[in-house]
């Protein structure tokens, strides 16, 4: 039965395979090899299906090839892109960072101009009570040179009323000399008292018209300060609105923060203390008001600018990094199911320096199970961060370190899948978005 279905095979696949014979020749004679149609078959079937295996596997090698290639491209081209964005970050934080310095040399030079202003203005003052001081005491004596002159006028009529009166021994003639002498007398002391009148009233209209110059001179010096008091208020709410807008960005009440600072530092006294009133018990004029106004919010700013070092603000890292896993649920890398994730991970090359985002002092500087290498540094505020996977730790416990100072270097320690630094920003024990506190000082610094 096989053979008959081996020879209907064999027949019908002759037409396209005719059967074939390979002669082998040795010393000892001739021998062949039969190659029926179904052999034939066969093997042109399996070399058919070689090929087209050979085929196939050239081509998804090539396609995988091509598409790993485009994975590397546009990784390259994202980084790139990032890169571009880091440098055009960097350099507005360098352009708005001499910007502030440019500001606050200007309110340095203002604040002197200001002082000297108001020393001009202390001096006017003075010079303007002494010279009404002056004019009463001139008006005092006028008065008085007026009552004596009517005094002698009255003694005038009084005696020539008495020598016309008199009689007895003197005669008309010795009558008359005593009067002439007596009148000669008098008309010399009020041509003295006239004279020194005259002179005391043309005093009296020089210091009327000093005091006029005077007036003049200082309604435009209270003009002059009106214009400076309007650039400080203007350039003191310009500066302090960005460091308000970023402390609310981050989640962080600008009151409670000032507070806390200002108990800190309750010490008084330098060139921000508000202007105290005088000793002669005078209440302070509108403009040492306004300054005084000006100076505290200048205070303010200073312990903004006190609370931003003691805040952990910006990147803590300088190079170039990757955003990969941020804060929030997420699936673990490990295959653990699905997990919180209380920080933000920055990838980047293996050793990259890592910086404190704030001033603060390290309270854990070793291995911790999961985060591997890690750094506890406690801030103001109650606020604390951790930098986790590092290769290398640069600090110990207890030291106390600045923002921009390094601390250690990116590792892959710990329960890691790759080269990178997971870091975190806590609240009271609490875990918050580092992110919020990143983004919050791009938009300042």
């Amino acid at each position: 039965m096989l053979t008959r279905l081996a020879f209907r095979i064999n027949t019908q696949l002759e037409r396209y395979f005719p059967e074939q014979r390979l002669f082998l020749k040795s010393d000892s004679g001739t021998h062949f090899i039969r190659l029926r149609p179904a052999t034939q078959a066969v093997a042109a079937t399996v070399g058919a299906l070689a090929v087209a295996w050979t085929i196939v596997a050239t081509a998804l090698i090539m396609m995988d090839s091509i598409g790993a290639g485009s994975a590397r491209e546009q990784a390259q081209r994202r980084q790139s892109l990032f890169e571009e964005r880091l440098t055009v970050l960097s350099t507005d934080r360098e352009a708005r960072a001499e910007e502030a310095i440019h500001a606050q040399e200007r309110f340095n030079a203002a604040l002197d101009e200001v002082s000297k202003m108001q020393e001009m203005l202390l001096a006017s003052e003075d010079r303007r009570r002494e010279l009404e001081t002056g004019i009463d005491v001139i008006q005092n004596t006028l008065r008085r040179t007026i009552k004596d002159r009517d005094a002698a006028r009255a003694e005038v009529d009084r005696l020539t009323l008495a020598l016309n009166q008199s009689s007895g021994g003197a005669t008309e003639v010795g009558r008359i000399r005593d009067t002439a002498a007596t009148l000669d007398y008098l008309t010399s002391a009020l041509g003295d008292t006239a004279r020194d009148r005259d002179a005391k009233q043309a005093a009296t209209e020089k210091a009327r018209a000093d005091l006029a110059a005077l007036e003049v001179e200082k309604r435009a010096l209270e003009m002059k300060n009106d214009a400076i008091f309007a650039k400080l208020e203007e350039a003191v709410t310009v500066s302090m609105e960005p460091l308000d807008k970023m402390f609310r960005a981050a989640g962080l009440d600008p009151d409670d923060l000032i507070s806390s600072v200002r108990k800190g530092y309750s010490g008084q006294g330098g060139p921000l203390s508000p202007i105290s009133m005088s000793t002669s018990g005078l209440p302070l004029t509108a403009d040492e008001v306004r300054a005084n106004a000006i100076l505290k919010e200048l205070e303010e700013m200073n312990l903004y600018r006190m609370a931003a070092f003691k805040v952990p603000l910006g990147m803590p890292v300088k190079s170039a990094v990757r955003f990969t896993s941020g804060f929030g649920g997420r699936s673990d890398p490990l295959g653990r199911g699905y997990r919180m994730h209380d920080g933000q991970d920055l990838a980047g090359d293996y050793g990259t320096p890592i910086f404190a985002t704030a001033d603060g002092v390290v309270v854990h500087a070793g291995w911790e199970n999961g985060y591997g290498r890690l750094i506890k540094i406690q801030h103001a505020f109650g606020i604390e961060t951790r930098f986790g996977h590092l290769s290398q730790i640069r600090v110990e416990v207890g030291q106390r370190v600045s923002r921009g100072e390094r601390i250690g270097d990116m590792g892959n320690s710990g329960r890691s899948t790759g080269t990178h630094l997971h870091y975190e920003v806590r609240i009271g024990g609490g875990a918050v978005n580092p992110m919020k506190f990143i983004k919050a000082a791009s938009d300042v610094f």
